[in-house]
C-alpha cells in the first residue's frame, strides 16, 4: 500500500503514519508545522517530510490512498489534487476502519473518561498476553505509540465525537461500527461544532445506532442524560449492559476495589476513574478475560499521561496534574482529590483553553465547579482568546460564572506562580487542570520545586 498523509505532524496523525510504515507501507506526507514530539518521532524512522509546505506534486496516480488531518483547510493543494485524481481520501477514523473491517472492534466514547477507560482495557490485555491493535489519546506507560495497526485480531479505540476533518464533518466516532461500545457520560461541550445540547446528543443517539448487529453497549447508568438516551433507544439486536461505581474503600490514602471477597490496591482513585474501571472491566470480560486476571492487572495501572498524574510529592504536598477542561471533568476530578485526601488542604487551578470554555455564554456551565478546593484560580491566555479569533473575556465574567466570590482570575504565568507560591502547603494538594499549557509554564518543573522546598 502507498499512502501519503495530509497534516501529517498531527499528534495522532504522525502516529498512525509510523505505525503503517512499521507495516511496512509505502508512507510519505507534509505538513505546514510540525512541532515536538512528532518531529523527532517521524525522523527518527526517516517520514519526516523534507520540507514544511504543501507539495501537490507529491500526489501521484500510484497512491492508493490519501488521510486527510483534521487541521487541514477544504483549499489545501494536495487534497485538491488528490480530488481531481480520484484517489480515495480518508479522514482518520475512515481509514481505521478500513484497517479494522475484519477485526473485533471496541469503541470507547463519552464526554469524559475516554481516555483512561481506552487506557485501562489496553493494559489489561497487554497484561494477559493478547494480540490487539489500538487508538487512544495519550501517551501509556508501557506502549511506545498511542496508535498502532497489525494484523491483530482485536482493535480497542477512543471513539470522539469532534468532526473527522474538514472534508467529513461528522463526528469521528460515526465510523468505527463498534461491537462492543462503551458510553461513560454526556456532558455538553464543543460548543462551536455542537452549539445546542439537543445536537450534541444526538451525536451519540447516531453512535448507538451504528453498533454492530449483535453487539453491546456498556453504559453508566449513574449519568442521568446517558441512562435516558439509552432508555429511549429501542434496538432489540444489541445488548445494553449498565455499570455504576463499584464497591470500594479508602483507607490510609489509597483505595482498594472490593470484589468477589478480594480487597484490591488500586493506584488511581476518584469515583469518576472507578467506574471507568468498572466499564472496562466489562468490557475485557465480553473479550474472554476471567475476573482474577483482570484485578491483577488492573491493580497495576498507574493510569494515562495528564489523567490525575502525578507529578511530586513531599512529606507535606502532593501535586497532580489533570486533563479536565470541560465543566462536569473538572467536577470529577475535584470530587476525586476531595474523597482520596479528605481533611487537607486543596488548593486547585483551572486553566481554560477551548472554545467552549472561553466562551461567555457557556461559563455559566461552570457554576460551582471549584466550590470544592480550599483555594482556587482560573488562568487563561489573552494570546489564546487572538489565536482562536475570540473576543475578550472579562475576568468578571469567570467568576460570576464559576459562583465563586474568592476565586482567582489571572492571564498572566508569572501572576499565577507568584499566587500559587504564596499558598500555605501544609499537609496540601495541589492540583493542576488543563487541555493546554498555561501559557507556555512548565507546571512538571515549577511541581518538583514546590516539593523540594
Amino acid at each position: 500500500m502507498k499512502i501519503h498523509f495530509i497534516s501529517i505532524g498531527g499528534s495522532v496523525m504522525h502516529q498512525l503514519a509510523i505505525a503503517l510504515h512499521k507495516k511496512k507501507y509505502s508512507i510519505s506526507g507534509s505538513d505546514d508545522e510540525i512541532f515536538e514530539p512528532s518531529r523527532t518521532n517521524l525522523s527518527n524512522v526517516g517520514l519526516l517530510p523534507a520540507k514544511e509546505g504543501w507539495y501537490p506534486e507529491k500526489i501521484t496516480p500510484d497512491l492508493d490512498a490519501v488521510i486527510l488531518g483534521m487541521h487541514a483547510r477544504a483549499d489545501n493543494p494536495e487534497l485538491l489534487k488528490a480530488q481531481s485524481l480520484n484517489i480515495p481520501v480518508y479522514s482518520f477514523p475512515e481509514y481505521i476502519y478500513q484497517e479494522s473491517k475484519n477485526k473485533k472492534r471496541i469503541v470507547v466514547g463519552g464526554s469524559h473518561g475516554k481516555t483512561t477507560t481506552t487506557s485501562m482495557i489496553m493494559h489489561v490485555l497487554k497484561q494477559a498476553g493478547k494480540e490487539f491493535d489500538y487508538l487512544v489519546g495519550a501517551r501509556l506507560e508501557g506502549f511506545e505509540q498511542s496508535v498502532n495497526v497489525s494484523d491483530a485480531p482485536v482493535i480497542v479505540c477512543e471513539g470522539d465525537e469532534y468532526p473527522a476533518s474538514i472534508v467529513e464533518k461528522r463526528p469521528k466516532f460515526h465510523f468505527l461500527y463498534p461491537h462492543i461500545a462503551v458510553l461513560t457520560g454526556i456532558a455538553w461541550d464543543h460548543i462551536n461544532v455542537f452549539p445546542t445540547f439537543e445536537f450534541y446528543l444526538e451525536q451519540f443517539r447516531i453512535f448507538i445506532r451504528k453498533i454492530e448487529k449483535g453487539g453491546v453497549l456498556i453504559y453508566n447508568e449513574t449519568d442521568p442524560v446517558l441512562k435516558k438516551l439509552v432508555e429511549e433507544e429501542k434496538r432489540t439486536d444489541i445488548r445494553f449492559i449498565p455499570y455504576g461505581v463499584p464497591e470500594h474503600r479508602i483507607a490510609h490514602g489509597r483505595t482498594y476495589l472490593e470484589r468477589e471477597g478480594k480487597h484490591t490496591p488500586l493506584e488511581v482513585f476518584g469515583n469518576h476513574n472507578l467506574m471507568n474501571l468498572n466499564a472496562a472491566g466489562l468490557v475485557v470480560k465480553e473479550l474472554g478475560i476471567p475476573s482474577d486476571e483482570f484485578l491483577k492487572a488492573i491493580s497495576s495501572f498507574t493510569g494515562a499521561a495528564r489523567r490525575l498524574e502525578k507529578i511530586g510529592q513531599s512529606d507535606n504536598l502532593v501535586v497532580y496534574r489533570d486533563f479536565a477542561h470541560a465543566p462536569s471533568k473538572v467536577r470529577a476530578t475535584v470530587e476525586a482529590v476531595r474523597m482520596q485526601y479528605p481533611g487537607q488542604n486543596i488548593i486547585a487551578v483551572l486553566e481554560l483553553h477551548t472554545y467552549s470554555s472561553l466562551n461567555a455564554d457557556f461559563m455559566k456551565e461552570y457554576a460551582g465547579a471549584l466550590d470544592g478546593p480550599d483555594a482556587a484560580a482560573v488562568f487563561y491566555s489573552t494570546h489564546a482568546l487572538e489565536i482562536k479569533k475570540m473576543p475578550p473575556l472579562d475576568a468578571a465574567v469567570v467568576k460570576t460564572g464559576f459562583a465563586r466570590a474568592d476565586l482567582m482570575v489571572f492571564n498572566e504565568p508569572d501572576s499565577l506562580v507568584k499566587w500559587v507560591e504564596n499558598q500555605d502547603f501544609t499537609n496540601s494538594v495541589l492540583l493542576f487542570m488543563s487541555s493546554g499549557n498555561f501559557g507556555g509554564f512548565n507546571i512538571v518543573t515549577f511541581a518538583q520545586q514546590l516539593t523540594k522546598r
